[in-house]
C-alpha cells in the first residue's frame, strides 16, 4: 500500500515505515504530524484517485530530526573583467517517519462508482 501526498508544496510517494526528507516543518523531534492532502492511494492494486483530494484519508507520521542538506555552491564570473563571486546555501529539512496510512473514503467512492455504472447500463438499454 502506498500513497501520493502533498507535504509543504511538494508531492511524495510514501509507504508505511518510510523515512522521507521534507522542507523543514514546525515542531520538535518526536512530534506527531498528520497530512490530509492525499492525492492518490493504491491499496493492493485498488487505486483511489482524488478529485483533487481523496476524501477522509490521511497520513500520520513522526518528526525524527531536523537536519541540513548538502551545500549548494553558487559561482558567478564575468570573463575578462576580473569579476568572481562565490556563495553557498544549505537547505533545512525535517526527517519524517511515516507511521500510518488511513483510508476512509475508499468504500464510499466504490459504491458511488457502482451506482453510476448501473445508471449508465439502464440508459444504454
Amino acid at each position: 500500500m502506498y500513497a501520493i501526498v502533498e507535504i509543504a508544496g511538494q508531492q511524495f510517494k510514501v509507504e508505511k515505515n518510510d523515512e522521507i526528507f521534507v522542507h523543514q516543518l514546525e515542531g520538535e523531534p518526536g512530534t506527531v504530524v498528520e497530512f490530509d492532502k492525499v492525492l492518490l492511494i493504491d491499496n493492493n492494486g485498488k487505486i483511489n484517485v482524488g478529485k483533487p483530494l481523496v476524501d477522509g484519508s490521511k497520513i500520520s507520521g513522526k518528526i525524527l530530526e531536523h537536519v541540513r542538506g548538502d551545500k549548494v555552491v553558487i559561482f558567478k564570473k564575468i570573463r575578462r573583467k576580473g569579476y568572481q563571486k562565490e556563495s553557498g546555501h544549505r537547505q533545512n529539512f525535517s526527517k519524517i517517519l511515516i507511521e500510518n496510512i488511513t483510508v476512509k473514503g475508499g468504500t464510499r467512492a466504490k459504491k458511488v462508482k457502482e451506482a453510476e455504472v448501473a445508471e449508465e447500463e439502464t440508459l444504454n438499454s
